[in-house]
């Protein structure tokens, strides 16, 4: 019976704080703010149950959710009917067998995966040798590209020793093993800081193994760094000044994941791995010169990584060519069941397909906005011509499947719920960047979204993804600028499907890389990486290195 009235004067005293905080008055403001009109008789009637919302939301204030407390409900990428083939088919990676050491050591940070697992797996060199060098590499220069955050150098070199111990027993995991590799600091390592590249959180240590960093300790490869991040995940500024891009270091890498691309590109470690919202692996990929591969969303359990927005994060690699993202795509796709997003499908790339029996379509809507005639974008059609290649000229989907900025609400609402006790404590004080476009201000922005807008957007967005499936399932690729593509990027992170951007040669102004994107059916990573693999043979500016680290 005590326990009775407890609750009713807890209840009592919540109600009064909301009577003494909010009138009659407020409602009609706050409505003109969710593009609503009452009348004084509605308002009437509405003020109980308003107040009783309140009562309600200040009790659920009360008890803090953690970053990682996921939604009793779950975004897919796949529209209902939708039938995939789950049958994983066997992938010769094609290791070679006559790769030689190099007499310059310093060339093998331009090694390719294939060719630094034919070294390790034909012992011509040891894990523990390539992980020093790469080790070395970093503290070389990743101050100057402000790319690290931590060396993770107690945890290399037990992985390292471990891979030789096992590979000299006979036991070889594939091409990984022995493989050292870094990931974007929003992925949580026991025994490591995981800062989300913001200071409120640069001394954060989460007590768990991200599922990215098990399946990549699974097939042998080993963490040698943690990379930065713009904090909590947008741009290029984190805590500690601004990612560098490793071709002209009066610029940015881009973000978030800017010290994954800035780090392989400058060959500080032969991949890394990002993650995606929302341009965040293809923006730093595209600027620095990388290989970004944005896959499916759903394709990747992201449980150890930082939220930001529960139905558009996505993990993926950066890497230097396709053939090393298909090869790392591979080992880390697929779920631990603690993702409610994630599935596992099967990656079935063919390393030598024939992209001539491919059905390619090129976005003629885009491409056509291309007034400048020495634009690398239009040099990459004229190389797949060459290939041999039917391009079939398609108007992607834009304005009229996307009148309105739908990922505006979606992201914003998910990324202010995500970090609530940020706003809500004030933690957001403690941010080195304060203007208008970062975060905090962002997510007191989003705090004024209504729930209601919320989930229409999101209804709109089904309507969204059915729409662009409809001509994306047309084809096996679709070549698309990376740059001045209209709502290309926001419209395919929300409808989840596949992208991978690559090199395709210099912006000549400021010495900087140009790409290309290709977008791929859902779940269909192969075809996008084997057409990109394909380019990437006949034209070769996969290979093209930045000088000032050779």
């Amino acid at each position: 019976m005590r326990f009775f009235w407890i609750c009713l004067a807890l209840f009592v005293g919540a109600e009064a704080q909301a009577q003494d905080t909010l009138s009659k008055k407020d409602i009609p403001a706050a409505a003109r703010l969710f593009d609503l009109n009452f009348t004084q008789k509605e308002i009437d009637t509405m003020y109980a149950g308003v107040k009783e919302n309140v009562t309600v939301f200040q009790r659920m204030h009360q008890q803090s959710l953690n970053n990682s407390t996921q939604p009793a409900f779950a975004h897919s990428a796949i529209l209902p009917g939708m039938q995939f083939n789950t049958k994983q088919e066997k992938i010769d990676w094609g290791i070679p067998k006559n790769v030689s050491l190099p007499a310059n050591k310093n060339e093998l940070a331009w090694y390719s995966i294939p060719q630094l697992a034919s070294l390790i797996k034909n012992k011509k060199i040891s894990s523990a040798e390539l992980t020093k060098f790469f080790i070395d590499r970093i503290k070389k220069y990743g101050d100057s590209l402000q790319c690290v955050i931590s060396i993770t150098e107690s945890i290399a070199l037990e992985q390292a020793a471990k891979a030789d111990a096992e590979i000299a027993a006979g036991k070889y995991r594939g091409p990984l093993h022995g493989i050292p590799y870094g990931l974007k600091d929003l992925f949580a390592v026991k025994g490591t800081k995981t800062t989300w590249g913001a200071e409120p959180y640069k001394d954060q240590v989460i007590d768990e193994d991200a599922y990215v960093y098990t399946q990549l300790k699974e097939a042998g490869a080993v963490l040698v760094g943690k990379f930065t991040l713009g904090a909590l995940a947008m741009g290029d500024y984190w805590y500690g000044g601004r990612t560098k891009n490793p071709w002209n270091t009066r610029f940015g890498s881009s973000g978030s994941s800017a010290g994954s691309a800035s780090a392989t590109v400058a060959g500080l470690v032969p991949f890394a791995i990002g993650t995606e919202t929302w341009g965040s692996i293809i923006s730093p990929s595209s600027t620095c010169g990388a290989t970004g591969l944005r896959p499916t969303f759903g394709a990747i359990s992201r449980s150890g990584a930082m939220t930001l927005s529960w139905s558009l994060d996505k993990a993926g690699p950066i890497c230097r060519s396709a053939e090393d993202a298909a090869i790392v795509y591979y080992y880390i796709k697929g779920t631990d069941g603690k993702d409610k997003s994630a599935v596992n499908m099967p990656f079935n790339y063919k390393p030598n397909t024939d992209i001539k029996k491919m059905r390619i379509g090129y976005a003629k809507n885009y491409f056509d906005r291309i007034t400048d005639t020495s634009r690398t974008e239009l040099k990459v059609l004229e190389a797949y011509r060459n290939m041999g290649v039917e391009l079939i000229p398609v108007d992607f989907p834009d304005s009229a499947v996307y009148p309105f900025n739908i990922m505006d609400v979606v992201i914003s609402a998910e990324c202010a719920a995500a970090f609530d006790d940020f706003t809500r404590k004030d933690i957001d004080d403690l941010m080195t960047r304060q203007f208008s476009f970062d975060w905090p201000n962002t997510f007191r922005v989003s705090r004024l979204i209504p729930a209601v807008e919320y989930i229409n957007a999101n209804r709109h967005r089904l309507l969204l993804m059915q729409k662009v499936n409809e001509v994306i399932n047309q084809f096996d690729v679709i070549i698309c600028p990376t740059r001045g593509s209209g709502n290309q990027s926001a419209i395919t992170n929300l409808t989840g499907h596949p992208v991978v951007c690559f090199p395709t040669g210099f912006d000549k102004r400021f010495n900087t890389p140009t790409s290309i994107t290709l977008i791929g059916k859902l779940f269909d990573e192969a075809s996008i990486l084997a057409a990109a693999k394909a380019y990437q043979q006949a034209t070769g500016w996969d290979e093209m290195h930045p000088p000032a680290y050779q």
